[in-house]
């Protein structure tokens, strides 16, 4: 089963238990899927849909740090609750030491040696880590170990 045929599927048992929040989630992540898929004019397979999802959780992690700040308890509520269905969409994330390893693949891949080698080693890490690591911390890591 797709990522998209999994997310109908959860619409429509949500619909059916009566899960409104939920299911408002679920719909706001179909609608983001069918946007791009419009405005592509492509089918998204399941990467494409991991990295709307990806995006999505991004804007709604941006969102709640402001709303903390902001000192908006309810708006921040909502948010973490978005980003608690989001994320049960994602694959699992991976430990420290599975994101030093794949770094450190593929520093030794692209042969890089220093800071301005970032791109390379990030071109080849962002595939393999696709919606189980978040790329700013893994840009951060990338940096330090180039010694940046």
């Amino acid at each position: 089963m797709t990522l998209k045929q999994r997310l109908t599927e959860d619409m429509k048992s949500s619909m059916r238990s009566g899960d409104k929040p939920r299911l408002a989630v679920i719909r706001l992540i179909l609608a983001a899927i069918k946007q791009r898929e419009v405005d592509e004019r492509v089918e998204l397979d399941d990467s494409q849909v991991l990295g709307v999802l990806e995006k999505m959780l991004k804007q709604r992690r941006d969102s709640a740090a402001q709303y903390e700040s902001a000192g908006r308890q309810d708006l921040m509520d909502q948010e973490n609750f978005e980003i608690g269905v989001i994320a049960d969409y994602l694959p699992q994330p991976l430990s420290e030491a599975e994101v030093d390893q794949i770094i450190a693949e593929c520093i030794a891949e692209s042969g890089a040696t220093e800071a301005r080698d970032m791109g390379k080693v990030m071109a080849l890490l962002k595939p393999r880590v696709a919606g189980r690591a978040d790329m700013q911390a893994l840009a951060g890591k990338v940096k330090a170990k180039l010694g940046a």
